[in-house]
Order: C-alpha cells, then structure tokens, then sequence
C-alpha cells in the first residue's frame, strides 16, 4: 500500500497550471459548502501544542480533525515569528497528513504552509461576505507579512476592491508588500494606521505582535460599519483588536473553544459573542441585520479548514495527476510478524 507524497516542486506545479484565481476561488467555494451544510463538520478539537523557542515566544501545535468512517486529517504547524529576519523562513511553516479512518493507514503527506495561507484567507472571505457592506472598495491592512497576502486575493475574489492601505511597523515589508500583490487589480498605498481606520470598510489584522503587546489596532476612529477579521492572536495573551472594540461590536469566531482561549475572545465572556461562523453560514439570514455596525471575525484558524484545504489540493493533484506514491510504512506480507519482508 503507498503513501500519496505532495512536494513543495508538485504543490508550486499545482498552482502554476491551475493558477492562483482558480485555487482560491475553489478554496472559498469548498469552505462555504462544508460550512453551510450541517451535519458534515466532523470533530474539530481545539489545537494543542507547547511553547519554544528564544523566551517561549514561539509554538509547535498540532491540529486534528476526524471525519468519522471516511478519514483524519492531522496539521503540525509551527509559528516561530523570528523566522523572516533571522531564517529568512516563513513565520507558519506546517505540515499535513492525512489518515484512513478505518485501518489507521497513512495516506497522504504534503506542505502546510501555502493550504495554511490560502484557506486563511478564504475563511475571512466568506466571513466578511456574511458581515461585510457588499460594495466594500477599501481594505484596510495591519501588517504586510505572507498572511497579507492571501487575505487580500481571498477579498478581491468576493468584493470590488479597488484600494488597499497598508500598514506594518517594519517600513520595509510595507514598501514591499505592492509587489507581492500586483497581480491584483488594486491600488496599494502604504498608510497610518489613522488613515486604514478612516478609510477602510474592511480591515485585515496579520500581525506577529508579542504576547502582551497588543493590541495594534487603535480603535479610535473606525468607520461605522467596518467588518474587521481579527487574524494573528493564536497565543494565550496575545490579541490585535482593543477589548472597548469587541464589546461594541458584533463578535463571531470560527472556533469557539479556540478563541475563547487563544483568539480576541480570550478578552471576552463566552455570552459575548454572537453564533458562530459555521452557524451564520447556515443561516445567511441573521447577518443581514448586522451590516450596519461593526463587526468582527475572530480567526483562529481550525483544522476542519485544514482538511478541506487538503482535500482541495489532493483533488487537484489527482485531477493533474501529480505527486509521489511511496511505500512509507512498513506493511509486512504477514501481519503478526513484523520481520516478514517480500
């Protein structure tokens, strides 16, 4: 029996065929189904993990989720935010593997980084579609890093966007980030955060502050109706959006279990926040009456988004006919004894 190996070389092929419009577009459409169909979640519990690196200041977590009878998906991600400058690796780097439900059997392996990115951005879009004004031309960004990214091609999918203000204490990644998004159809300025609050009908946070250092977003000047997607707080006391912020707005996150220990909600009581993103997927309707004010989507990011993120690319990879199958695991011609070899 062989193992399905995705390489960086075949995921980098994946996006060259298929581009990246069609990976995303697909991502969102795949997320949005899982999510608005009741009943095909599966089990999703909270990630768990250990601190390290230099002053505990970064993670290595896994993330499971089950889909009972079918398979388990299984992400380890690391968050190490020194890597950029010091590495020059990315700050989330992961892997994902995948697993038959029935036998245990391994039957899949591949990069976590770019599924990680990508549904990341894909679960902001469909939130802020939910919550969002649905002209929203303006996007607001609070750090230029990787994550930025994604979250702006995942938005300019779903919304008519025509201008993006960006914003990152490094000034470099600021003067950099128009390059690394000009395959999109929008105007880049680097701007205060004054300006990103003034302006913005959306706001992205997608930052590495340091627990404790938040938040990074003032607050003082929002537009009205604003729908913020609340992005890098994935660490016990660590958060971007000011509590005075979450208490005046309407509150949905993706995991609630992990954002009431991890998330923006870690500021909040449970009896806070309004239903969760899979349950306004279900019923569209509720989110209607919410345009108006502000809104927030607290992101920490959850393994079923994982598993359908890997179900995309493993799809795809089949459809192309890319990948490696190995015989990874010792599988022995007679099953109770483990030296037996062909």
């Amino acid at each position: 029996m062989e193992t399905l190996i995705l390489t960086r070389q075949h995921v980098a092929k994946l996006v060259q065929e298929n581009g990246r419009d069609h990976f995303m577009d697909r991502m969102i459409a795949r997320l949005e189904e899982v999510f608005t169909t009741p009943g095909r979640e599966g089990v999703t519990p909270s990630r768990e993990g250990f601190l390290r690196g230099p002053d505990d200041t970064a993670i290595l977590e896994w993330m499971p989720h089950h889909q009972p009878g079918n398979s388990i998906t299984i992400k380890t991600v690391g968050y190490t935010p020194t890597n950029p400058e010091t590495f020059q690796l990315p700050t989330i780097i992961g892997s994902l593997t995948r697993y038959d439900d029935v036998t245990g059997r391994l039957l899949a392996v591949g990069d976590g980084i770019l599924p990680t990115a990508i549904r990341t951005g894909a679960a902001a879009a469909i939130a802020s579609k939910l919550l969002a004004w649905p002209d929203s031309k303006v996007l607001g960004l609070v750090g230029a890093g990787a994550q930025a990214v994604t979250q702006a091609h995942a938005l300019s999918r779903v919304f008519p966007i025509e201008q993006i203000l960006v914003y990152d204490i490094d000034a470099v990644h600021a003067a950099s980030y128009a390059s690394r998004v000009d395959f999109l159809d929008a105007e880049v300025r680097v701007a205060t955060l004054a300006e990103i609050e003034a302006q913005s009908d959306i706001i992205c946070t997608v930052t590495s502050v340091g627990v404790g250092e938040g938040p990074v977003l003032p607050g003082e000047n929002l537009r009205p109706h604003v729908h913020i997607n609340a992005i890098g707080a994935d660490l016990i006391g660590k958060f971007e959006v000011p509590k005075a912020v979450l208490t005046s707005s309407f509150v949905t996150a993706d995991h609630v279990g992990q954002a009431l220990r991890e998330g923006e909600c870690q500021q909040l009581e449970e009896s806070d926040l309004g239903p969760d993103l899979l349950t306004l997927c279900a019923n569209p309707e509720l989110t209607e009456p919410l345009r108006e004010q502000t809104t927030v989507f607290d992101s920490t990011g959850f393994a079923l988004e994982d598993h359908v993120a890997f179900d995309v690319f493993l799809e795809l990879a089949e459809e192309a006919g890319i990948g490696d199958r190995v015989e990874l695991e010792h599988l022995p011609e007679d099953a109770l004894n483990p030296y037996s070899f062909e």
